[in-house]
């Protein structure tokens, strides 16, 4: 990892702390650096990894004491592990995002179907409802009342049959929904060996 010379065992024993110090803090820089790289960052950090490589061979030049461009070249393909490993866990969480954005867009969505139905239904009671009341008054009505209330009832059943028409298109709508069909395989979401196949609206 570093290279040296020396004259004499005095100078030997100078050598061999320069070189010891120098190693010391060449790592503990670069294990610094590599700790804080992320995804985005690899760049800036090789260049303060190649900065404090020259720097403190530079301290040491005149002991004839340097880090080795082999080991300095180690320290840079440590970083560049390191910062794969970030990119792929920003991948994952990436990835993660998109999963549970894709399923709260279902869930939303069914949700609003729901109470597309409930409501849909809400209404045709209330025609159908209307409908049984001024039927059951027509009954006892004669002459212009029978014919006024005659009126009122065909409204009433185009009102109560486009309300089983909506209700009718919502159920087929829910049974029959157009959108992306999608295979999902992901560890940690689901688990090893766990698939999701679903639908989605989404691109």
């Amino acid at each position: 990892a570093v290279e040296a010379s020396a004259n004499g065992a005095i100078d030997r024993k100078i050598v061999s702390l320069l070189e010891r110090l120098l190693l010391r803090t060449f790592n503990s820089e670069c294990d610094l650096l590599i700790q804080n790289v992320d995804y985005k960052n690899i760049v800036i950090y090789e260049n303060r990894i190649n900065n404090s490589f020259e720097q403190l061979n530079r301290l040491t030049l005149k002991y004839d004491v340097m880090i080795t461009d082999e080991y300095l070249k180690l320290k840079l393909s440590e970083l560049r592990i390191y910062h794969e490993f970030q990119e792929k866990k920003q991948q994952e969480a990436e990835e993660q995002r998109q999963i549970k954005e894709i399923m709260r867009d279902e869930i939303r969505a069914e949700r609003e179907m729901e109470k597309e139905k409930a409501e849909a239904e809400r209404e045709e009671q209330k025609y159908q409802g209307l409908l049984d009341k001024m039927l059951e008054a027509a009954r006892q009505a004669q002459g212009p009342e029978l014919d006024r209330m005659n009126a009122q009832i065909a409204v009433l059943q185009q009102q109560l049959d486009e309300a089983k028409e909506k209700e009718r298109r919502i159920s087929q709508a829910q049974l029959t929904k157009s959108g992306f069909v999608y295979v999902i395989s992901n560890v940690g979401s689901f688990g090893e060996n766990v698939f999701k196949i679903g639908m989605t609206r989404r691109l």
